[in-house]
């Protein structure tokens, strides 16, 4: 990742900026750096497909099998 920077003016409503300033202040950081966390947390997301991710552990447990009860089971075994 880049460290170069440079300056960007957005449009946005008053109330956000008002917003964006005031969470800064009281978190002792500047506007921007609250906004590069945000984007930074948004590329993150990028990688992360729910669908994809879900479909890889769908399945692993017939559909015959009471797991949570094995579960419940196991857990009284455990603490006895």
């Amino acid at each position: 990742m880049s460290t170069e920077t440079t300056k960007l003016t957005i449009r946005i409503p008053v109330q956000d900026a008002l917003f964006a300033k005031q969470y800064a202040h009281e978190h002792g950081i500047t506007v921007t750096e609250v906004i590069d966390r945000y984007l930074r947390q948004l590329r993150e997301l990028e990688g992360y497909n729910p669908s994809t991710d879900l479909e890889k552990i769908t399945g692993l447990i017939p559909p015959d099998i009471d797991a949570e009860g094995i579960y419940r089971q196991h857990q009284l075994d455990k603490h006895r």
